[in-house]
């Protein structure tokens, strides 16, 4: 049995689905990369997707997995919707990566005024919460592209994914995990999803043993928040949640644009639904619906 695993052809797409690659070579099962380009990678706006633009990164590898063209496909989780797709499975969520953000600076430290590149809403928000004194610019492309736009002096400082440039190899020189106080990060953040067609038992079966049961149950009550929340991975919603034995800690906050109004909460419960639901409740009760209602699109 060789298993085809499609994915982006993004450096870092690449990346993950070859940590699959290796993972399942380790358990003696052979595997292939099918890298596609998407209509992301061909830069199709936003709008033309349901998920907005990280959605477009997901819905032509999941296409061609339920059309049997591929037989297992490798997401980010954090680009992926809260609902699952039809016929469609997240098979495993390997064990974590880091879920921070991380602010790299091009010199020591973030002056007032300094200009921050983002093109995420929620680490907008969360930036503008933090640090109101900061301008923040539109900031799009891979790591690669970003990074070379700050060291060329368009922006002061960017925020990444830690788990990005953890499995790119890249460690800039000025570079600082962000604390959960100043930036939550985004829902499935460090996680890959290994997604699988419902009804392919074999592959259902080789995969079991990538599943790692705690990134998983994170990853399940990040997920069930967002459902809950009717949000997806364009709007301003952080979320992290932690395992620990038979509870789960979880996270969560919901901004304005602008930073200036917010719901955040931190729960505990024995599930991730309990988690979720309690989390989604609360921040429900301080205003979250408003909040979401006014950047919807």
């Amino acid at each position: 049995m060789k298993l085809r695993i499609g994915t982006r052809r993004s450096r870092l797409a690449l990346a993950q689905a070859q940590e699959v690659a290796v993972r399942l070579e380790a358990l003696g099962m052979r595997s292939e990369l099918v890298p596609m380009e998407t209509a992301g990678d061909r830069g199709a706006p936003a709008d033309a997707s349901r998920a907005g633009l990280k959605g477009l990164f997901v819905a032509e590898i999941s296409r061609a997995l339920h059309d049997g063209l591929v037989d297992v496909a490798v997401h980010s989780a954090k680009d992926m919707a809260a609902e699952d797709e039809e016929d469609l499975v997240i098979a495993a969520v390997p064990e974590r990566a880091s879920p921070l953000d991380v602010l790299i600076t091009r010199e020591d430290g973030l002056a007032p005024a300094s200009v921050v590149g983002t093109s995420s809403p929620r680490r907008k928000a969360q930036v503008f919460r933090w640090r109101p004194d900061v301008v923040v610019k539109e900031m799009r492309g891979n790591v690669d592209t970003r990074l070379r736009k700050l060291e060329e002096g368009e922006v002061d400082a960017l925020i990444l994914a830690a788990a990005g440039l953890l499995r790119l190899g890249v460690v800039p020189q000025h570079a600082q995990p962000m604390s959960v106080a100043e930036m939550v990060p985004a829902p499935g953040q460090g996680c890959l999803a290994v997604q699988a067609r419902a009804a392919d038992a074999r592959t259902l079966e080789a995969l079991a043993p990538l599943d790692h049961a705690s990134s998983r149950a994170e990853l399940e009550a990040e997920r069930a928040l967002m459902r809950r929340l009717g949000g997806g991975c364009t709007l301003p919603l952080g979320a992290l949640a932690s395992a620990e034995i038979n509870r789960i800690r979880l996270v969560a906050i919901v901004l304005s644009l602008d930073g200036t109004n917010y719901a955040r909460t931190e729960v505990d419960a024995p599930t991730s639904e309990e988690a979720a639901e309690i989390a989604a409740l609360d921040l429900m009760a301080g205003g979250a619906d408003d909040i979401l209602s006014a950047v919807r699109p």
